[in-house]
């Protein structure tokens, strides 16, 4: 790993640098939680765990400060677990290879965690500090988000202390977050019935790689390919007139998640292989000229791998296939309200395939609750024609933005201020926790912000050094700019 202490502030860098050594996939967060709670006691600092596992942390006011409004800096401790196919990496065990390039930091073949361990290490260095004014503060560290928003759903009213929250899960420097949009997990099981491979038909499994994939709220405008989708257009159009029979499918690994990869295994006559291999290499050529701009890695590869003894029945190949294909994956619908912002997505993040069936998640995302339910119905409507069972979970409700939000205009102010233009006021396309935090907490003020991470669950994920000295400076204006209760 780089010295990314050397960075600049070195204070954030050098708790990052450590929160890297630390493992911290979602559900699996016990390591670098235990190293937080060590952190405060090593600076005598007030730190409990709430019965899900959240930390708060508290210290009291600097000098001449102590009438101010008191303050929760808030961050989750998770990361999303994604690694290039080729990168060997145990995320519950290793630490992230994170080094500079150029005027990024990334990570060498997996996420690298910046989403949101750069607002988490700038939350604890402003706690850990001596030199630093605030009033009242509080750092309130949640456990789970990309996963499922554990620790968010689980937060207690009562905790927290501070009338403002400022949430540093932002990934844009210069732009404050008033709202966000909720969402819903779908999941499908799709019922497998097998019979026997024809005897002579020859097996292969059929690859497609080199996607970018991303994160499934802010990335899922950008036009990119998802795996599971191609693989389900190709599966559709080799299997109309070839009889290829499909084994297993395969596909991403998060719901959140754009899938950059999708694997299928597949059954071919002999009289059929040529004319397979030509319509995938036709395939590649139409999906690479349609999505030059976007996903200029494309790939779509035709290995031989050892015969299975069964397939798929063609009547159970062709329900599950057709569905795949023909399920909404994308934006839905862009606000009305707020130009720019996507109001109603799904993506299809998942594919399994497991003994007896086929297991798929989706995430639905909007800025609306009629419309995700609409979403949810046109996606359950699909799956259900083709057979299968389909249940929603993990709801979670938007953050509707406040326009007259006293914190948004000292945020407004204070960026004037220090970097002399005005900050875009913006609303996310993506679960912050705020929306639930809401709930136990009516009637906190809240604000999002944070420093530039490009491509966040992806392997391509990076921050850009640069704002995360222009988000450190901010932050600390902005608590030295709080006002009194």
């Amino acid at each position: 790993m780089a010295n990314l202490s050397n960075l600049e502030p070195q204070v954030v860098w050098n708790i990052f640098e450590q929160m890297c050594a630390n493992p911290r996939p979602s559900k699996h967060e016990e390591k670098v939680s235990a190293w937080i709670q060590q952190l405060a006691k090593d600076h005598n600092i007030e730190c409990k765990e709430d019965k899900v596992g959240n930390l708060i942390l508290r210290k009291a006011a600097t000098a001449g400060m102590e009438d101010r409004k008191g303050v929760v800096l808030q961050a989750h401790m998770d990361m999303v677990p994604q690694k290039n196919s080729d990168t060997e990496h145990n995320f519950i065990t290793d630490p992230i290879d994170a080094y500079v390039d150029g005027e990024w930091v990334t990570a060498r073949g997996t996420t690298l965690g910046a989403d949101n361990g750069i607002g988490l290490a700038a939350s604890l260095a402003v706690i850990f500090s001596d030199d630093i004014e605030h009033g009242p503060l509080e750092v309130l560290v949640t456990i789970d988000e990309e996963a499922g928003m554990t620790g968010a759903f689980g937060l207690e009213a009562g905790w927290l202390e501070g009338e403002i929250l400022l949430n540093t899960d932002s990934e844009d420097e210069g732009e404050v977050y008033m709202g966000c949009a909720g969402g819903i997990d779908t999941t499908v099981s799709f019922p497998i019935e097998r019979e026997d491979t024809p005897a002579d038909h020859q097996t292969f499994e059929v690859s497609i790689s080199g996607l970018r994939g991303g994160h499934s709220g802010v990335d899922i405008h950008l036009g990119r390919g998802n795996a599971n989708k191609l693989l389900a257009r190709f599966l559709k159009e080799a299997g109309r007139d070839m009889g290829v029979r499909l084994v297993e499918i395969n596909g991403g690994s998060l719901r959140n998640a754009i899938p950059r990869e999708a694997f299928a295994v597949i059954s071919v006559a002999p009289a059929q292989r040529e004319e397979f291999k030509a319509c995938l290499e036709f395939f590649a050529k139409t999906i690479k000229k349609e999505l030059i701009a976007t996903e200029p890695d494309f790939s779509i590869s035709l290995f031989p791998v050892p015969n299975e003894d069964t397939v798929m029945t063609q009547d159970c190949q062709a329900r599950l296939i057709a569905a795949l294909n023909g399920v909404f994956n994308g934006v839905m619908r862009m606000s009305d309200e707020i130009e720019g912002v996507v109001e109603t997505s799904s993506n299809l993040g998942v594919i399994q395939s497991r003994s007896k069936a086929v297991h798929i998640q989706c995430l639905i995302r909007s800025l609306a609750d009629s419309c995700r339910l609409d979403a949810q119905e046109m996606i359950a409507s699909v799956f259900e024609l083709a057979g299968a069972n389909v249940t929603f979970s993990g709801a979670y409700p938007g953050w509707k933005p406040d326009t007259s939000s006293p914190v948004m205009q000292i945020m407004r102010d204070v960026y004037e201020k220090e970097f002399g233009s005005i900050p875009k006021i913006m609303v996310i396309h993506a679960g912050l926790e705020c929306g639930l935090f809401k709930t136990s907490y009516p009637t906190m003020d809240m604000a999002s912000f944070g420093p530039t991470i490009c491509f966040p669950h992806s392997p391509d994920e990076k921050v850009k050094i640069e704002t995360v000295g222009m988000f450190w400076k901010y932050l600390l204006a902005i608590l030295k700019a709080i006002p009194a209760k």
